[in-house]
């Protein structure tokens, strides 16, 4: 028996409730159990309980035995003077309040069913497994999920909000920058997100409205600032950015990030840091007010026009600049595109709406349920156990459980594991 388990078992009553009798053979009826304390003191606060046919408000504290009180030293604590009832599961001595009048104890082993004790072990057993609830988990039915996905969603992108309200800060409210500089982190992707981040903060985005409507002067910020116009090559492109770098570096008294931060390692052609930058150049070009445009539209279509560009005409044939390529158009995918929705556009709309005290979020909800489901191990895992994504909202809201309750062992804070301890 676990502790975090009776304050599970408290808190959603899984016991007999029926004929509750303390040590002292004092009969008790539940009115309210009380609220949950995370902080220091009892364990549930303002709980309402009659107490041979008494009723008492004051807090309630859970231990395994009963001795624990004295252990952890409530008895001389006065923020324990309030409790109204000590909930055990064992026992073992009587505990007095400082009057010396006994506290009134409720030993529960003998009120909780065998099933649910049996499914407590099942679900924590010590058999290696990829998550707790592997075995249950495709048994739970199809509403419980569903509102549990909403609500796991949700988490996430205050948590992606959070992050964002961080960025915000440092631009001095500044929305527009602040879109600049976390398009830019995730177009790096992975491997080069925090070196794009580095670049869109190496100057300030005032440059970036000075400079729209001329790619090759995008392209040459850019890239000069990226550190990749520092060697001395050979093409004719190359030269001329670097020129054009050369002169705004006096200008506007630019830092480049230093050399080598901006990786090609592992990357796939078309994910190059080249290909990338001139694509997200060319977006700036296109767009003078990008955030404006951003959270006035609401349809995954409007996005995919929006975010619609091209890599510049030298890149057709290039992925570097010293190599030519078979000619292609380096245009920005669906797929990407996606990949700057999930992670970047909506949380971003998520956090401006909540901003000016907006509390309707279904056009976010309608954009995300839109996108294609992801894919990665963890969804694919998913899969495997038979829970199957529709869309991104779907595969966000595992990653979320998986990363947030699996990994920590928080199934009892989990409507899943909630919902298989009660089968």
């Amino acid at each position: 028996m676990k502790e975090n388990l009776l304050h599970f078992i408290w808190k959603l009553k899984l016991f007999s409730t029926t004929s509750l009798k303390s040590t002292d053979e004092e009969t008790i009826e539940i009115i309210s159990s009380g609220i949950e304390n995370p902080n220091t003191g009892p364990d549930f606060l303002n709980a309402k309980i009659e107490i041979n046919n008494q009723l008492w408000v004051g807090n309630v504290e859970i231990h395994l035995n009963s001795s624990d009180w004295y252990a952890h030293h409530h008895e001389i604590d006065e923020n324990y003077d309030a409790v109204i009832l000590h909930v055990v599961w064992n026992h073992d001595v009587e505990i007095f309040r400082k009057s010396n009048q006994t506290i009134s104890t409720l030993e529960l082993k003998n009120y909780i069913s065998d099933t649910l004790l049996n499914n407590y072990k099942q679900l924590f057993s010590t058999h290696k497994k990829w998550i707790n609830c592997e075995n249950g988990i495709s048994n739970v039915n199809y509403f419980t999920l569903k509102h549990w996905f909403e609500r796991l969603y949700f988490e996430r992108l205050e948590q992606k909000a959070e992050q964002i309200q961080q960025v915000l800060t440092k631009t001095n409210n500044d929305w527009e920058a602040t879109l600049f500089i976390l398009l830019a982190k995730n177009v790096g992707l992975k491997i080069n997100a925090a070196a794009f981040m580095n670049f869109a903060t190496s100057f300030d985005f005032s440059l970036v409205r000075k400079l729209s409507g001329n790619i090759e002067q995008m392209e040459a910020l850019f890239f000069g600032q990226a550190g990749l116009l520092s060697n001395d090559l050979e093409s004719e492109y190359f030269k001329k950015l670097k020129k054009e770098y050369a002169f705004l570096k006096v200008k506007f008294q630019l830092t480049p990030i230093s050399k080598g931060q901006v990786q090609f390692f592992r990357l796939r052609p078309n994910n190059f840091p080249t290909i990338r930058l001139s694509q997200f150049a060319s977006l700036y070009t296109k767009h003078q007010s990008l955030f404006s445009k951003v959270i006035e539209n609401e349809t995954i279509e409007g996005f995919y026009n929006l975010l619609n560009v091209n890599a510049a005409s030298f890149w057709e044939t290039h992925y570097t600049f010293e190599k030519e390529s078979k000619k292609s158009f380096k245009k920005v995918s669906k797929t990407f595109i996606d990949l700057l929705l999930i992670n970047t556009i909506i949380p971003l709309k998520f956090l401006y709406l909540k901003s000016i005290g907006k509390t309707d979020f279904s056009a976010v909800l309608s954009i995300i349920d839109q996108i294609k489901p992801e894919r990665n191990t963890i969804i694919s895992n998913f899969h495997d156990l038979k829970i199957k994504s529709d869309s991104a909202f779907e595969t966000q809201a595992l990653l979320q459980l998986k990363n947030e309750y699996c990994n920590k062992q928080l199934c009892l804070q989990c409507e899943i594991g909630k919902a298989l301890l009660k089968y």
